[in-house]
């Protein structure tokens, strides 16, 4: 489904099931990403800092974020990426179970960059999780992205 190289996506998921079905989403949709999985919002600000374990850990070019964490919650996590000159330009989609208005609007006003609460259906959160990789794969220009020649994509 993906042009061009392959893309780093962060999934910071602490369910097993949910990290399972994002990992066969990826599979079945042919996905070639590579996805990285860290399971609380310590671990994931680790992640992000390359710190302890995950010194010289790629720094992903998106990060999938569920909201309920251990440790640190998607929120704070969210804030922080956001707040950091360092990593605000890395795009945030937030994948969670809740639906809550007040979730959606503080997750904006976080400055998410897409809100997207995951399906119960399984077919339906594997399409949603190509969806998610075909817009910021295929059609949104990701920071960094250039041509092997050094510059921008030539526009005849």
């Amino acid at each position: 489904m993906t042009t061009g190289h392959p893309i780093e996506v962060l999934l910071v998921e602490d369910d097993p099931g949910d990290e399972l079905i994002t990992r066969e989403a990826f599979e079945d949709n042919k996905i070639r990403n590579n996805l990285h999985v860290v399971r609380d919002g310590l671990e994931a600000l680790d992640f992000l800092y390359q710190r302890g374990v995950h010194a010289g850990a790629p720094r992903p070019d998106l990060i999938l974020l569920d909201l309920n964490l251990p440790k640190y919650d998607g929120r704070q996590v969210l804030e922080q990426i956001k707040g950091d000159p360092e990593l605000r330009a890395i795009p945030v989609v937030v994948l969670t179970t809740s639906s809550a208005e007040e979730d959606i609007l503080r997750s904006y006003k976080l400055y998410a960059n897409a809100y997207v609460t995951k399906p119960v259906d399984l077919d339906r959160f594997m399409t949603v999780i190509r969806q998610i990789d075909e817009f910021f794969v295929t059609v949104v220009r990701l920071p960094g992205r250039v041509s092997a020649a050094g510059g921008d994509e030539p526009t005849a």
